[in-house]
């Protein structure tokens, strides 16, 4: 089941909606009877079996710039979903409070599983019905304690299509695209990204290039709010002229890898030390070819390390659109290292496919509902 406000299929957005969406399909295409829980939405029908996998679609809420609220909300959230769930053998919860009371009110649901949606705020200490925790990232699972819990941790990464992803390249052309995909929020570091190219556009010794920035803007779809976008696409217009372009959220799987496959260098630079939690745009891009740049986060490093699979900055130094700017002005410059960078961020993006991930998450349940070997081999992508 996943959270309250988006829905699945990810038609409206969602890194967990999306996963788990293209995970469902592949675990009933293996034989095992899936359900997927998610939240209600114009045009989807409220219960229906598609491709394997049953659907049941509740009404949720709308996503709120206050956390207070939007715990609140999740609560509600759970008990509706409690009162929904089908008998089964084991749950997996994308949710923040039902893990922690789930296993007594409705233990005919299974054996109960919390996938880490975001950095771990105290919450898993409530988590001691929980069988098993899957954290998207090596970063993630050393924030998990107490010992119990980090017992039970599995690092999964989240999954992407990496063949539909590794076939979208569609460079052409002198000019050297860089790309920015993903919520437009003041913690995923957009104003930073835009100094940096400000400071790029100074330099006549670059060959052309320009800036492209997709995402959503509106709160409830977790951006920042309209008039902040507003403002930061009028700072980016009077510093960069037509070298920018603004592009709306792109949800459809065929044309997001285009939007990729456009891209020479890809740049996240999230300031978000508390909410990242492993970068999915990034593998995204990097299946599709582009060389990453990201910032320090420790999230990002299963993905990227500096000089070998990207670039990485320092986003938290008093010269943070400086350092950016360097890594930019370098891959734009030099074609060489940027396709090398590209290569190896490609070859590596590769373990995140989702046949590997379902791979490792289905071998897991097995064990943990008794369906699989006694002694298996534990696999994990840390």
């Amino acid at each position: 089941m996943t959270g309250f406000f988006l829905p699945v299929p990810a038609v409206s957005g969602g890194a967990t909606e999306k996963t788990w969406h293209g995970l469902a399909g592949i675990f009933a295409s293996s034989g095992h009877s899936v359900t997927l829980v998610s939240r209600g939405w114009p045009k989807l029908a409220p219960a229906e079996t598609v491709a394997g996998v049953r659907h049941i679609r509740l009404p949720g809420f709308n996503h709120t710039r206050s956390l207070p609220l939007n715990l609140f909300l999740d609560l509600i959230w759970g008990f509706r979903v409690a009162r929904a769930l089908p008998t089964g053998d084991v749950v997996i919860c994308n949710t923040v409070t039902l893990p922690a009371w789930l296993h007594r009110a409705r233990p005919r649901a299974g054996i109960v599983a919390v996938m880490i949606g975001r950095a771990p705020k105290g919450q898993v200490r409530l988590y001691g019905g929980v069988a098993r925790i899957y954290a998207p990232s090596s970063f993630i699972a050393r924030q998990i304690g107490p010992r119990w819990a980090s017992d039970r941790t599995r690092v999964t990464g989240y999954p992407i299509d990496w063949p539909l992803l590794a076939r979208s390249g569609g460079r052409s052309g002198s000019t050297v695209t860089v790309g920015y995909v993903g919520r437009l929020h003041p913690e995923k570091g957009i104003e930073l990204l835009v100094r940096a190219a400000s400071r790029l556009a100074g330099r006549a010794d670059l060959p052309p290039w320009r800036l492209r920035i997709a995402g959503p803007a509106a709160v409830g779809e977790g951006g920042g709010g309209e008039a902040w976008a507003q403002a930061l696409r009028a700072d980016a217009s009077a510093a960069l002229g037509g070298r920018v372009e603004w592009l709306p959220p792109e949800f459809d799987a065929e044309r997001l890898a285009q939007l990729y496959g456009g891209m020479d260098v890809f740049c996240y630079p999230s300031l978000a030390e508390k909410g990242e939690t492993f970068g999915v745009a990034v593998a995204e891009a990097m299946a599709a070819g582009c060389a990453a740049v990201v910032s320090a986060l420790g999230c990002f490093s299963d993905l990227v390390t500096d000089g070998g699979t990207g670039l990485v900055f320092n986003h938290a130094a008093a010269d943070a659109d400086r350092l950016l700017a360097d890594c930019l002005g370098r891959l734009v410059a030099d074609a060489g290292m940027r396709g090398d960078l590209a290569l190896r961020g490609q070859r590596h993006a590769r373990r995140f496919d989702y046949p590997e991930v379902s791979r490792v998450i289905l071998e897991d349940l097995s064990l943990l509902t008794g369906a699989g070997p006694k002694n298996p081999t534990q696999s994990d992508h840390a």
